[in-house]
């Protein structure tokens, strides 16, 4: 039995029906179509069974080549309608799959909460995957169910009331464990589902922290606990697919039993050794060959379901986890992100009774101005809040309490992306795009290249890159080491000739040579007529700033 409450059941499952909403209408007609295609073969059943007939006695129908003929014509129009109905239904699933994964995206696009972003990212990608075969596969199979099985019978009690006997007795056994074992099949889906993320969220806090842990020496326990996650991921998968293996069995076991009992009652009434089971007149050979013929097609649709409950199963505990994702509330980003004209008035900031709350700890900052031009160290304990004062004076969050002041203007989703527009951002960890050096200095837009790289000291780094500015780099920065990537983000900053910079511990992990030369050029910048603000633990680069603004205790 799930461990799972019954209202969070019922709530996947509303999920799951929203999420359908949108291909609704195309999945209910390919459903009906798939149905139809399927009645089609009760027909070639019954053109089979008069042309075999025909071959064991001198009986009434249509000839081989009329028999033959239908049977084809029947068969294509069956393919016809099975193809059609699978393109409706595959537009369908990547239409709902589609859209859930854009709802991600944009809602992702417009949050600075980096928390849980390795199973967001599990979920957007390959976990939302798992609602294609459920739509494909899971409605139109509940469509056969819902009708093939019933025509089958009827037919079966027309000819022969102890075939619709055998097949009422066997066919709702099919369900009953299906829905049984199907309980379980979801238990064990959630918890895989929850791994996956979960693994992912390790690896992205690992490789964040992949500089301490070789300084620590913590590589062999990283690799240990990755071991133990992969192995635990191992086991859940192993367990559902158990569970699926399980779930056949059973069904090709109730399956063959019903066929072999049809197929024993029509052997026995056609050589005269039964006489019960039919009404007036023996079973004829004609409708012998019928029944049988029907029998496995009977299960069919019960064992595609049964296929296609797994697929519900796994569909649900995504939908959960949607549905998780949804009631989050991330820190929202003040503004759209979008590219606008500059905020106009001197580049002047000031802080008044600003306060940040993170969980149970509040960080409260020294209210604080600084003057267009002005180059600026922030400087305090690990932990003290720098990080989080460089974001606030960004307008990537905003402030729990008090007023941010920026150009004379309240710095609020109004004024944050023009705002912006006059930033330098300058991380701790550099980004890079998947492109040429030079894209991702100048991200598209016209300037001195050459210029920037010189003020950064990075000119002779990029001129011994194989394409020289036309080299491709990573997301990482493949090639460049630590200091290189960080002048080449100093580089960046340059070019877009920004009237505020900010940076983030701009020197830190870099040795004493690299450092200088990082600190040289933030000197050039700061003659430009930029303002620098930098959180820094670098006395000699705090040394270089006008002032030190102290965060955390202390202050």
């Amino acid at each position: 039995m799930s461990s799972r409450p019954e209202a969070d059941l019922k709530a996947d499952e509303r999920t799951l029906d929203q999420l359908m909403r949108t291909a609704g209408g195309q999945v209910r007609l390919a459903s009906m179509l798939t149905a139809a295609s399927s009645l089609i073969w009760p027909l070639q059943a019954a053109i089979v069974a008069m042309a075999i007939s025909g071959l064991l006695g001198p009986h009434p129908g249509p000839g081989p080549i009329t028999s033959a003929a239908a049977f084809i014509g029947l068969g294509v129009a069956r393919a016809l309608l099975t193809n059609y109905a699978e393109g409706l239904l595959f537009t369908a699933a990547t239409k709902v799959v589609t859209g859930a994964r854009e709802e991600i995206v944009r809602r992702e696009m417009q949050t600075t909460d980096t928390g849980g972003a390795g199973s967001i990212a599990a979920l957007a990608t390959e976990k939302l995957d798992t609602l294609l075969p459920y739509i494909t596969r899971y409605a139109p199979a509940r469509a056969r169910v819902m009708i093939v099985p019933l025509i089958i019978l009827a037919l079966g009690f027309w000819f022969s009331w102890a075939v619709g006997l055998v097949l009422v007795v066997t066919g709702p056994l099919i369900p009953v464990f299906m829905a049984l074992i199907g309980l379980a099949a979801k238990e064990a889906s959630q918890r895989q589902m929850a791994d996956i993320g979960s693994l992912n969220d390790l690896l992205i806090e690992r490789l964040s922290a992949l500089v301490d842990i070789r300084l620590l020496d913590a590589g062999p326990a990283v690799v240990s606990g990755f071991a133990s996650g992969a192995e635990s991921l191992r086991a859940k998968t192993m367990n559902v697919l158990r569970i699926a293996f399980l779930s056949s069995t059973v069904l090709e076991l109730f399956s063959a039993i019903g066929v072999a009992m049809v197929a024993v009652y029509v052997g026995f009434a056609l050589l005269g050794s039964i006489g019960f089971g039919s009404y007036s007149a023996p079973l004829s050979p004609a409708a012998g060959i019928f029944l049988l013929l029907l029998a496995p097609d009977f299960y069919q649709p019960l064992r595609d379901l049964s296929a296609a409950w797994h697929d519900k199963a796994a569909a649900l505990a995504v939908a959960g986890e949607l549905a998780a994702w949804r009631d989050r509330t991330p820190a929202a980003l003040l503004g759209q992100g979008a590219r606008t004209a500059k905020l106009p008035g001197p580049a002047e900031i000031s802080l008044q009774g600003v306060a940040v709350h993170l969980g149970d700890k509040v960080i409260r900052y020294p209210d604080m101005s600084i003057r267009p031009g002005e180059s600026v160290a922030l400087m305090g304990a690990s932990g003290a809040g720098k990080t989080t004062l460089l974001r606030l004076l960004a307008g990537l969050t905003a402030p729990d309490e008090g007023l941010v002041t920026v150009a004379g203007e309240k710095l609020d989703t109004q004024t944050a992306d023009a705002w912006r527009a006059r930033l330098g951002w300058m991380p701790q960890a550099p980004h890079f795009l998947n492109a040429s050096v030079a894209d991702n200095i100048s991200l598209g837009q016209p300037g001195n290249l050459g210029e920037a790289l010189r003020a950064a000291a990075v000119e002779p780094v990029v001129a011994a890159l194989p394409d020289g500015t036309r080299t491709l780099l990573g997301e990482t920065g493949g090639g460049l080491s630590g200091g290189e990537a960080r002048r080449l983000t100093l580089a960046r900053a340059v070019f877009a000739r920004p009237d505020i910079l900010l940076a983030d511990e701009p020197t830190a992990d870099l040795d004493a040579e690299t450092a200088s030369m990082v600190m040289t050029g933030l000197s050039a910048l700061a003659a430009q007529g930029c303002s620098l603000i930098v959180a820094t633990h670098d006395p000699e680069l705090a040394a270089r700033m006008d002032r030190t603004i102290r965060i955390g205790a202390g202050a």
